[in-house]
């Protein structure tokens, strides 16, 4: 039997526009902008079929991630931060085979901008040395972050690796010492150095390494294309292929890297897409910081 598509978003199976707001517990933040995650209901789990097959999501020329949440199954599709305004398009295969395809609108936001100075020159204008470092730093990350593993991504809704105040917020177009460069590709969190950094969510090591800008970095896999990045660490107290449980010790805050001061680096990345942490943190109490307090920014 095939599963069909919740009310919710049934307007998707005439060509239409998601317009709806997908909201279930344990799920991040239904937010279709740039830089965000779609969420979507692909219809309900067939109670009479045992060991049923999860439906297969294309986007982006990509496997979406898919989990069962309570009586639905669920697709979370990753909009790049480049992304313009207008509709989207991916397909979903059911496990009997049939397929469809459907869309979503992406819509807008202006996530403000973020000015830094930086004294070390060559963080800003790297010589030709650094830049060949660089570019091979920028193809074991860019491998880390498309990685794609079978795991079941549980819970999909994150703890905070540091409990302290964002000093720097997802997004903002970044200018260094006046010079504009690529958005924020992630959540600053402000922690002294040697503040113990905590796993989200359960995962697996895949990938560490001291790079030029990131300095010392951990790449923690949560299943299905969910990968997430800790960057500019003191110290790294895990290894490749380490399974971690949430709260698991996974290193030390520092200012490695390309920074002004001390912090953690979050980035959050979906099918290969860098998404906002922000959208799969259920507490965000301890995100609040005033111009003042933000004093440690890539």
């Amino acid at each position: 039997m095939k599963a069909t598509l919740s009310p919710l978003i049934a307007l998707l199976a005439t060509g239409l526009l998601l317009k709806a707001t997908v909201a279930l517990a344990g799920l991040p933040q239904h937010d279709p902008v740039p830089g965000g995650v779609v969420v979507v209901e692909l219809g309900e789990v067939d109670q009479e079929a045992a060991d049923q097959e999860r439906p297969e999501v294309r986007y982006r020329d990509r496997d979406a991630l898919v989990v069962r949440e309570g009586e639905q199954w669920v697709a979370l599709l990753g909009v790049p931060l480049s992304a313009e305004t207008g509709e989207r398009r991916f397909t979903v295969r059911h496990a009997d085979g049939s397929e469809e395809t459907h869309s979503f609108e992406v819509g807008t936001r202006d996530y403000g901008e973020s000015r830094i100075t930086i004294d070390d020159e060559r963080m800003v204008t790297p010589d030709e040395e650094d830049l060949e470092r660089i570019a091979e730093d920028r193809k074991e990350i860019n491998a880390a972050i498309a990685y794609r593993s079978d795991r079941n991504p549980t819970p999909l809704s994150f703890e905070l690796p540091i409990r302290d105040v964002e000093t720097s917020a997802f997004g903002m177009q970044r200018y260094i010492n006046d010079q504009r460069r690529n958005p924020h590709s992630g959540l600053d969190i402000r922690g002294a150095e040697g503040t113990p950094i905590h796993a989200p969510a359960p995962g697996e090591v895949i990938e560490t390494g001291d790079y030029y800008f990131n300095g010392k970095t951990v790449f923690l896999d949560h299943g299905q294309g969910l990968i997430s990045m800790f960057a500019h660490m003191s110290e790294i107290s895990v290894a490749v292929g380490d399974s971690l449980e949430t709260g698991d010790l996974v290193g030390k805050a520092g200012a490695t890297g390309r920074v002004t001061g001390p912090h953690l680096h979050w980035t959050v990345a979906l099918n290969g897409v860098i998404v906002n942490p922000r959208l799969f943190v259920a507490d965000e109490s301890p995100l609040d910081a005033d111009e003042e307090e933000a004093a440690a920014e890539e």
